[in-house]
């Protein structure tokens, strides 16, 4: 099997990373930022500033990373955990099939359950067709392939729990506190590369977005491709050694 992606690893991927609870955990952020916005409008209804502001901050530093690093280190972290790795990879499936599958899947429920109630809540505030409602959903979606890239590689080098730990860190820390309070860190941010995509946009300078389109565009493909071919390194030195550091 030398495709890039395997459906069977695709459809088993979903069934075990869509369990009933798990769906409800990756809901609910997605359902109190729809419920902000809805909020806000009531209340604030002449107020152009906060739409932006909450929906650039909250989404891209909140919403979306926690939502794929949820998913991303799940796809392929508990098959680890369990051992049921070992089995998946001695059938003839080559490591980067493994990865770009779950990657695919880690993406598409991104996308499902941040990058779109994303726009929803933008819909809500501002208009369905809305520059900015159409730039955060472009930017949001841009965000789910760069957050996931990162977060497979995290789930294929660690330990489950130690993945899922190192990912809070990065979340928490680097994404929700540095990179915007320093704007310099936002050079290292997928974030902040989403945010560059979503303010071409929208060209709304509320958003936030320290860096330019190219800038988000460039360094966002540079570092998904790093990390993904980061990750299929580290799944192939899994075969051999039987475990990961």
């Amino acid at each position: 099997m030398s495709g890039l992606i395997n459906g069977v690893i695709v459809r088993i991927t979903l069934r075990a990373t869509l369990s009933r609870r798990r769906a409800m955990l990756l809901a609910l952020p997605a359902i109190i930022l729809i419920g902000i916005s809805a909020l806000l409008t009531a209340t604030a209804a002449s107020s152009q500033v906060w739409p932006p502001e909450i929906l650039g901050t909250f989404g891209f530093t909140v919403l979306l990373p926690l939502t794929a690093l949820i998913i991303g280190t799940s796809v392929l972290g508990a098959e680890i955990e369990d051992g049921s790795i070992v089995h998946l990879l001695a059938t003839p499936v080559r490591r980067y099939t493994v990865i770009f599958s779950k990657y695919v899947v880690a993406t598409a429920l991104t996308i499902a359950f941040a990058a779109i109630p994303e726009y929803l809540a933008s819909a809500i505030a501002t208009s369905p067709g809305s520059k900015l409602s159409i730039g955060l959903l472009v930017g949001a979606v841009a965000a789910s392939f760069l957050y996931n890239a990162l977060f497979i590689f995290f789930s294929a080098t660690f330990r489950p729990g130690r993945a899922l730990a190192f990912g809070l860190i990065y979340v928490v820390l680097w994404e929700g506190l540095l990179s915007n309070l320093v704007p310099g860190i936002a050079l290292l941010s997928m974030g902040h590369y989403g945010l560059a995509i979503a303010d071409a946009i929208a060209h709304d300078s509320a958003l936030h977005a320290y860096l330019s389109t190219g800038t988000g565009i460039g360094m966002g493909l540079a570092l998904a491709v790093l990390t993904i071919g980061l990750g299929i390194n580290r799944l192939a030195a899994f075969t051999i050694k039987g475990d990961v550091a």
